[in-house]
């Protein structure tokens, strides 16, 4: 194209020199010179006219011309087959992509930077009952108006799904999963999971049930076994460790039992929080002379404990989950470990540590240690007595007043265990 624009600008210059050369005949050389580039800019003109006319009709071939407007004629027709090509080549990939999330199982909402429904598929309009007549345009909480799911979208935390009963058939549950995309649009993610509701709902009645019936033979065998711990030294020495042995077992498993039932309540009943402050800094000190309790006085149990900051919640429920924590802390450590429990809070929210300096915890356990049932050492889960639940149980708790459980630890050195919580949850300087 350069090339072709040099060659231009020179067949200009020589036809300006003849034209003056012809007009300096009748010393008229400045005239002869405007004449013929009268003549060029007419033809210009009229080439122009041509590319406007055929680019009313792009679909026709271009006009034939030479040189350089040849050059700018083939140029754009050239560019509009590519750009003609790479549209059909989208439309198709568009398409695809239509037709494919139509044949998904699961609903896919497009929301627009206004919060506004723009898109959907199949899946999506059976499952919230969309209509493409009245709900296309509209506001996605006009539609949705459960007031979790308007906290969800307003928060625009989507790390985790939220499931809510169906509006359109309570019996169902929905699981909805938010993404931000391009400048603050949303992609909706439905999901049918009323059969896994079910199956975990059937799962906790089963725990439950089985739980609660368990007590009473448990209570039963307590009390007898109890009854013939008076009688052990009128019985033979086999029958006196099998008497010990049986005793123990089965109050570890009113303990299983206990903690089953907990983490069932904890599971399926809707959590109120307490209008009332928790002293943290006074269940500390009554869980700490239960541990020196358990420990026999063979641990050094130390308190550091900010005593005016509370906190809000369950006060049963925020014991059991820091006794467990305490109490692991007691069984799983030897004699003469040092246990420091804090309590305390910076920009962040407020922290609950348990640390030790005992035999610590390999990593590739720390990740399954909240899970139910989990022992790293079978053995010395059953010298302990433990029953795999305790920090299931914390890890509940802890999800019910917005908190979160992390764990270090360091083989050899000691482990530590931190509940933390959102400043939203905590009150400084409140005064009981």
């Amino acid at each position: 194209m350069k090339r072709l624009l040099h060659k231009e600008l020179l067949r200009l210059l020589v036809y300006v020199l003849l034209g003056s050369a012809f007009g300096s005949y009748w010393e008229q050389a400045a005239l002869g010179a405007a004449l013929i580039l009268g003549l060029l800019l007419a033809q210009h003109i009229w080439q122009l006219q041509r590319l406007a006319q055929w680019l009313l009709q792009p679909e026709t071939e271009p006009p034939q011309a030479h040189r350089l407007w040849g050059e700018v004629f083939d140029g754009i027709y050239r560019y509009q087959r590519r750009q003609t090509a790479d549209q059909q080549q989208l439309a198709r990939l568009l398409e695809r992509i239509q037709n494919s999330s139509q044949a998904l199982r699961d609903g896919v909402v497009m929301i627009d930077q206004q919060g506004d429904l723009e898109w959907w598929n199949r899946a999506a309009e059976q499952l919230l009952g969309l209509s493409e007549s009245s709900d296309r345009g509209q506001p996605i909480t006009y539609l949705l108006r459960h007031p979790q799911f308007v906290d969800y979208y307003e928060s625009q935390n989507y790390l985790e799904p939220l499931v809510l009963p169906s509006h359109l058939d309570e019996t169902r549950f929905l699981e909805y999963q938010l993404t931000l995309f391009g400048e603050n649009d949303r992609l909706l993610l439905v999901r049918d999971c009323s059969k896994i509701k079910r199956l975990e709902r059937m799962r906790q009645d089963f725990i439950a049930n089985v739980s609660h019936e368990l007590r009473t033979p448990l209570t039963v065998l307590s009390g007898y076994l109890e009854t013939l711990s008076d009688y052990v030294h009128d019985l033979p020495a086999q029958w006196q460790r099998a008497l010990v042995l049986m005793t123990q077992q089965t109050a570890r498993m009113e303990h299983l039992v206990a903690d089953l039932l907990t983490l069932s309540r904890l599971e399926t009943s809707d959590f109120k929080a307490e209008v009332e402050p928790i002293h943290v800094a006074a269940v500390l000190e009554a869980i700490r002379v239960d541990a020196i309790a358990l420990s026999e006085h063979q641990h050094d149990i130390i308190l550091d404990v900010d005593a005016h900051l509370y906190l809000r919640g369950a006060a049963q429920e925020l014991r059991s989950a820091f006794s467990n924590l305490v109490f692991n802390a007691v069984k799983y450590t030897p004699q003469g470990s040092c246990i420091r429990v804090q309590w305390y809070h910076d920009q962040d929210g407020a922290y609950l540590a348990v640390s030790d300096n005992g035999p610590g915890i390999d990593n590739q356990h720390l990740g399954a240690l909240t899970q139910r049932f989990y022992r790293m050492d079978s053995s010395r889960s059953s010298q302990t007595g433990g029953t795999g639940l305790g920090l299931a149980i914390v890890k509940h708790v802890l999800l019910r007043h917005q908190g979160h459980l992390h764990i270090s630890s360091v083989v050899g050195q000691g482990s530590c265990f931190t509940c933390h919580f959102p400043l939203s949850q905590t009150l400084l300087g409140h005064r009981a």
